[in-house]
């Protein structure tokens, strides 16, 4: 099975961690996600930088572009977690635009993922329906589910045809702004996350954008199988050591 869905058969909220691979430094990688694991997160978003991440707010923009100064690349991010197995078991989720995936050769990219031990890709501008027609086969073919996104203004057709080809979960956008944009929910977040765990879906869902803090992360978890928090660790990240990432952790669960 899956690391992701047996994490997500596991009877507790989870917390997923997202950073840009090769921030603060390019040689960051791998101690920022064993550090990670050792905190107590279930779950990693290891993000792939981009030189025009169009769904990222300024904070993610900005440790990509660092990330790409210090020497990032797909090639480069591969090497780095050649051997994470050996010292890591929980889920990893490569995050990232299509176009690096592409210009990889999207089946070389997925049996890469395969060789080193990624078991997700969420890919936000892959729309669901050239998925479904040209690389579902492909990225089964390697064992790796592919992380679909929904918004507050997601149709429920939508909804349930994502539902229907996802084998994982549901990533949740709480909001339709970029990330790191607000702070708590308010009374139409808190209704559009509630409508969504009415429909009963197949697919647990995980919540995304807007959660920094423990309030927000209990917020979330009470709709949602768990929560993904990105820009406020990146903050964190960029003012903090990694061997601080603890702290950072324990302040949210």
């Amino acid at each position: 099975m899956n690391r992701i869905n047996q994490k997500l058969q596991e009877n507790k909220k989870l917390l997923s961690i997202y950073f840009t691979a090769g921030y603060p430094s390019l040689n960051d990688t791998l101690t920022i996600i064993q550090n990670l694991e050792k905190s107590g997160v279930d779950m990693i978003e290891i993000g792939l930088p981009f030189s025009d991440p169009l769904a990222d707010g300024p904070t993610i923009q900005e440790s990509s572009t660092a990330a790409l100064k210090n020497g990032m690349t797909t090639e480069t991010l591969f090497n780095q977690l050649k051997d994470v197995r050996k010292t890591v078991t929980i889920p990893l989720i490569i995050m990232g635009y299509f176009n690096p995936m592409l210009q990889y050769g999207v089946e070389a990219f997925c049996k890469k993922c395969q060789e080193i031990g990624i078991d997700g890709l969420i890919i936000p501008d892959l729309p669901v329906d050239v998925y479904n027609d040209q690389y579902k086969a492909i990225f089964e073919k390697y064992g790796l589910i592919n992380v679909f996104l929904i918004t507050p203004q997601t149709s429920v057709e939508r909804i349930n045809f994502i539902d229907s080809i996802s084998n994982g979960f549901i990533y949740m956008v709480s909001s339709a702004s970029v990330t790191g944009s607000q702070s708590g929910f308010g009374d139409d977040q808190t209704a559009y996350f509630e409508r969504i765990s009415h429909m009963n879906l197949k697919n647990p869902q995980i919540i995304g954008f807007g959660i920094n803090d423990n309030e927000t992360f209990v917020q979330a978890t009470k709709y949602a199988k768990g929560a993904i928090i990105g820009s406020a660790f990146i903050k964190f990240l960029t003012n903090n050591s990694v061997d601080k990432i603890d702290s950072f952790v324990t302040s949210i669960i």
